[in-house]
């Protein structure tokens, strides 16, 4: 495995992310975000950072349905994300993680029911979350 070091650009990253842990953005987004905070940050960089942060698992990196672009959000404080559902809300775009007993079961009934085998690390089910819903 290669050894990363610490970078300006991935800190300003990382640090944006942190303080907003329950939403997801665009590359665009980030970039936008933290472009003022150091110098030498520009879209490549916000790339390769997205990249290698996606793949130490500090971020989990997913597309919507009728979406081109790919969304990030912070990851690190929930443990192998990649081993359970997501659940997400299509206004304010929060993520939920879903416990493993519940997606286990639901894997088992889609698998029995449709023949689906269900890939849980890339599974979000879409709604809309209590606050979005005014309650």
């Amino acid at each position: 495995m290669k050894s990363t070091y610490k970078t300006k650009a991935r800190e300003d990253i990382m640090a944006y992310l942190k303080k907003h842990t329950e939403q997801r953005f665009t590359a665009r987004e980030i970039y936008e975000a933290v472009s003022g905070r150091a110098d030498g940050i520009n879209r490549t960089t916000v790339y390769r950072n997205l990249d290698r942060l996606c793949e130490t698992g500090d971020l989990l990196k997913f597309k919507e349905p009728n979406q081109d672009s790919w969304y990030y959000q912070y990851s690190a404080d929930h443990d192998h994300c990649d081993e359970h559902m997501h659940a997400q809300c299509s206004e304010c775009g929060r993520i939920f993680h879903l416990e493993k007993s519940f997606a286990d079961t639901f894997e088992k009934k889609v698998l029995n029911e449709y023949g689906l085998m269900i890939d849980q690390s890339k599974t979000i089910i879409i709604g809309k979350c209590d606050k979005c819903r005014g309650k």
